[in-house]
């Protein structure tokens, strides 16, 4: 019961922002233009600002795991190629393929999985590492799959090239290289940097989630239902029952085995939504997803977070 009112405590409020971010766009206090521009702001500023001080103020030197780390690198890996597998060949809509693939298999390892962490464990644990080994695989496929699967109809060697660009270019992954540099140089962090840093990273989530409500088109969500469905199942159930198993036969346990668990089944992170905009996607989908999977994810982590408890691997 503890861990289900942890989960609850968890979504339940990011669920009330989305809504509020649509009912401000309903009665219109937000517009389309003010959507697009704090789209960008956090997919530029506030998010790699929350990525870099999460990673910098880590001791990897002390805690790192490179075999946990590989594991999650590997497991990342594994599932973003066979969910684009299947659905090059079972999704009817291709021009959906690109916002399917990045909400089915991109969880919110950052931007709500330090937070699920810290409730059931107490502090953020071995987050970080599972941030170190998951999140530039996220964004570099999120990269290669939103420009592959792109309305724009480049060339082979033109979509590759903006592709190249995209990845050297991500805020994100900029953040996280230069985050993960910082610490392994053990260089200090003034107060001032600190909490200027701390102030934006803490503006990412909320900024993202009011983004998400107000750009809601309620219709249009209505029409995706299917692959809505089949992107939240893989999200939530599928990636869990594949990879905790695996993770529990390497011998992995406590923290190590809670942030796996919200690697695999953390709901849609509300950073694929900015970035599906940012690259020229609809984003319906991806904000169906975002919603749905955050709803149910106060079942299934909870379920999955029971399991573990109940067989004393945590």
């Amino acid at each position: 019961m503890d861990s289900f009112i942890f989960s609850l405590n968890a979504t339940i409020p990011i669920f009330i922002v989305i809504v509020i971010g649509y009912v401000l766009k309903q009665i219109g206090m937000l517009n389309d233009e003010f959507l697009s521009i704090t789209n960008k702001f956090n997919f530029r500023v506030t998010l790699p600002a929350l990525l870099f001080l999460d990673l910098a103020k880590t001791d990897f030197a002390h805690s790192f795991n490179g075999k946990y780390v590989l594991f999650c690198f590997f497991a990342t890996l594994c599932s973003i190629v066979l969910i684009w597998g299947l659905a090059k060949v079972f999704l009817k809509d291709k021009s959906l393929t690109g916002e399917f693939v990045q909400a089915s298999y991109r969880s919110s390892a950052a931007v709500l999985g330090i937070a699920f962490v810290v409730n059931i464990c107490g502090d953020s644990g071995m987050a970080p590492l599972m941030i170190v080994g998951a999140v530039p695989l996220y964004n570099i496929f999120a990269v290669l799959i939103l420009t592959f699967e792109g309305k724009h109809q480049e060339e082979g060697k033109g979509k590759l090239k903006k592709a190249l660009i995209g990845i050297l270019t991500n805020p994100i992954l900029d953040a996280i290289a230069l985050g993960f540099l910082y610490s392994i140089l053990k260089l200090p962090m003034p107060q001032i940097l600190n909490s200027s840093l701390d102030n934006l990273g803490r503006m990412a989530t909320p900024l993202a989630l009011i983004c998400i409500g107000g750009g809601f088109e309620g219709r249009k969500a209505i029409k995706m239902i299917k692959e809505t469905l089949a992107a939240s199942i893989i999200k939530l159930v599928i990636q869990p029952l594949l990879f905790l198993p695996v993770a529990v036969w390497l011998g992995f346990r406590g923290d190590l085995l809670v942030a796996t668990i919200i690697m695999t089944g953390s709901p849609t992170t509300p950073s694929s939504y900015i970035m599906a905009k940012n690259m020229g996607h609809e984003g319906v989908l991806t904000s169906s997803c975002v919603v749905l999977t955050t709803m149910l994810s106060a079942i299934t982590i909870t379920a999955q977070v029971f399991i573990v408890k109940y067989f004393g691997l945590i």
